[in-house]
Parts: C-alpha cells; sequence; structure tokens
C-alpha cells in the first residue's frame, strides 16, 4: 500500500557540508523538508521507493538499481563524510521485475552501491529519524515519452498498492536551471514559464496540465523534474490526494519545490 508521497529537490548545497554558507539562503526549502521528514515518520515506512535519475540515466528505458547494500555518494562536490547506508527491499524489486517482463515498457536492471545526489540529497535530509539501514527501492525514469512515463507510474502503482507492505514514494528533481541570469544554465524565459507551470499542475492534482507542457519550453528551462513527477502522477492516479505545496523558491536561479500529496 501507498501510505507517503512527495515530490523533492535535490540540490547538493541542501547540504551544509558542500553548500557552506550559500545554504542558508534555501532555508524556506530546508524547513520544508524537515516537516516532510517528520511526516515520513509518522507514516511509518517499510520501504521508500525512489524516483529519480542523473547518473543512472538510460535513454530508452526505465531502470531499477538492484544492489544488495546501498550508501550515499556526494564526493564529486567535495563531501567525503555523507555515507548514509541503505538496503534493498527485494521482495518489492522482484515484484517489479517480473512485472515488467509482461510489459511493452523498455525496463532494464542496473547494480551500483552509489547513491548519487539525485537520491541522495532527499534521502539524507528526510530519513534521519528513520533507521539508517532503512530499505529502498530506487527507480530511474528514462528519456521516452511523457505518456510511457505516465504509464510506467500505473504499473508501479499497480504493484504497489497490492503489497501488504507500507510504502512512501520519493520523487525528486529540480525545477528550471534558468530562472536568473547568474543560474547554473543562464536565463531563459521559459524558465519561469516551466516552473509557474509546474506548480499549477501540482497544485490542481492536473496529469493533463503535466502532459500538455511544450516541449521546447521544457528543454530550454533545463528542468529535471518534469519525467519524476509524470511517474509519481501515474503512480497516484484515481487515488484521493490533497497535494500541498510546502515550499518554493530560487536563490541560485534553479527552481527548489517540496510538495506533499496527501493520501485522504
Amino acid at each position: 500500500m501507498i501510505t507517503f508521497a512527495a515530490f523533492t529537490p535535490h540540490s547538493p548545497l541542501l547540504l551544509e557540508s558542500i553548500g557552506k554558507e550559500n545554504t542558508k539562503a534555501l532555508q524556506a526549502t530546508l524547513d520544508a523538508m524537515q516537516r516532510l521528514s517528520e511526516e515520513l515518520y509518522a507514516s511509518r515506512p517499510d520501504v521508500i521507493l525512489t524516483i529519480s535519475t542523473h547518473r543512472g540515466a538510460h535513454k530508452d528505458a526505465f531502470s531499477l538499481n538492484m544492489h544488495d547494500e546501498y550508501f550515499i555518494d556526494v564526493s564529486e562536490f567535495g563531501d567525503h563524510g555523507t555515507h548514509d547506508e541503505f538496503l534493498p527491499d527485494i521482495e518489492l524489486m522482484t515484484n517489479i521485475q517480473r512485472r515488467m517482463r509482461s510489459e511493452t515498457l523498455p525496463f532494464t536492471l542496473d547494480s551500483d552501491a552509489s547513491l548519487d545526489y539525485g537520491v541522495g540529497i532527499p534521502l539524507t535530509l528526510l530519513t534521519k529519524a528513520l533507521p539508517i539501514t532503512h530499505t529502498i527501492v530506487p527507480i530511474a525514469y528514462s528519456f521516452l515519452s511523457s505518456k510511457a512515463h505516465v504509464e510506467f507510474g500505473r504499473i508501479l502503482k499497480d504493484i504497489c498498492v497490492k503489497s501488504s507492505k507500507r510504502i512512501a514514494i520519493i520523487a525528486s528533481g529540480d525545477l528550471s536551471h534558468t530562472l536568473t541570469s547568474n543560474a547554473p544554465a543562464g536565463f531563459h524565459p521559459s524558465g519561469e514559464e516551466v516552473d509557474i507551470a509546474m506548480v499549477k499542475s501540482i497544485e490542481n492534482m492536473s496529469l493533463s496540465q503535466l502532459l500538455s507542457m511544450d516541449d521546447d519550453a521544457l528543454e530550454n528551462s533545463q528542468e529535471c523534474a518534469h519525467r519524476p513527477l509524470l511517474i509519481l502522477f501515474g503512480m497516484l492516479e484515481k487515488m484521493p490526494v490533497r497535494p500541498e505545496i510546502l515550499s518554493y523558491e530560487h536563490p541560485f536561479g534553479v527552481g527548489q519545490l517540496v510538495a506533499q500529496f496527501h493520501l485522504n
């Protein structure tokens, strides 16, 4: 059963060990993540299913990172001390693997002990109160069509709702990277357009709004939130959900959004 669902950013600057003095500029996001961590704890999850990707992206297939143990690795940003460990949920992974064999959507398995910042940042911030060896299922999106991402989410939902385990879903991504002139990708007017559309689609819990977003605008904004949101919306489709935007800010030109999807 699905007992918790959220969307979070994964900026490395959210960790003080990396962001240093810049982390303070993201206080609204950090406060929202703290609140979300309390909600996650209260949901008593047996397993956390993450939806994100950076290092493990496959252009033409969705993927599951299946390994006997995991550790967070953000050493590429100079942080060699953050090394939280997690275990796989073999039962849920096996169910996903078996189900995908009978589906037409391309799907593959990876095996990597290290979790990069796309998964590692939200897990570090949200699981402090949970057992350090909590079980996870790391799912990566692909570069297939938007409709394929929604369908993949629907399949994952069917698997999760049939499980007796309490499953928390954490989808992660940063919104536009082009919101200001000092943004990592520079300024582009599509940045604000994309972020406004994503926030509205969440507030309205509107899959159609998310699907109707302009492809050129998405590309120009250089966001990495649309695909994980599509999977998440597929997983929550037809469920009694109350969305709540906990925070949104962009002090460094990259949209940072924290949202919870309350399951009624």
